[in-house]
């Protein structure tokens, strides 16, 4: 074991990223398993085609994940965050999904997510700083038969 070393790049390059991928396609394949994974951005722009908001999002097996949402500070309490989440609601009701989900800590926006109709599941308390404790959400589609994240035929 003394003969590996361990390197932290700022980004994974292209060549280990692909070759990383196809293995992990290759061992969820073999358990009747579609990775399914695809990152993807809403764009939220004004009248004067001005960037205001943006959701980075990301499928994987049967959910999608939403890793961090912006609404520019002069345009926030406005509506435009719930857009957004409505919007990845909106593209991804009935295409075989299962659920919405994400990490918010608690000096963001926990009560928003819950009015936005995202129920909290679990909570990863931060002794130190009660500012960091993680809330985890979830939201399922209605009435969703799930068929993504499964290979057809197995």
């Amino acid at each position: 074991m003394n003969d590996y070393k361990i390197n932290c790049v700022e980004a994974l390059p292209d060549d280990i990223e692909a070759l990383m991928r196809e293995d992990l396609v290759e061992y969820e394949a073999r358990h009747g398993i579609n990775v399914n994974y695809k990152r993807f951005a809403l764009i939220l722009t004004n009248q004067a085609e001005k960037v205001v908001g943006v959701l980075n999002a990301f499928t994987a097996f049967s959910e999608v994940y939403i890793d961090d949402m912006w609404v520019h500070k002069s345009e926030r309490g406005k509506g435009y965050g719930k857009k957004l989440l409505e919007s990845l609601e909106e593209r991804f009701e009935g295409k075989g999904f299962n659920n919405m989900n994400l990490v918010t800590s608690a000096f963001q926006a926990p009560e928003f997510y819950k009015k936005c109709g995202f129920t909290a599941e679990f909570a990863r308390e931060n002794k130190v700083n009660p500012k960091l404790t993680k809330t985890f959400f979830v939201k399922y589609f209605k009435n969703e038969i799930q068929t993504q994240g499964i290979i057809q035929g197995k």
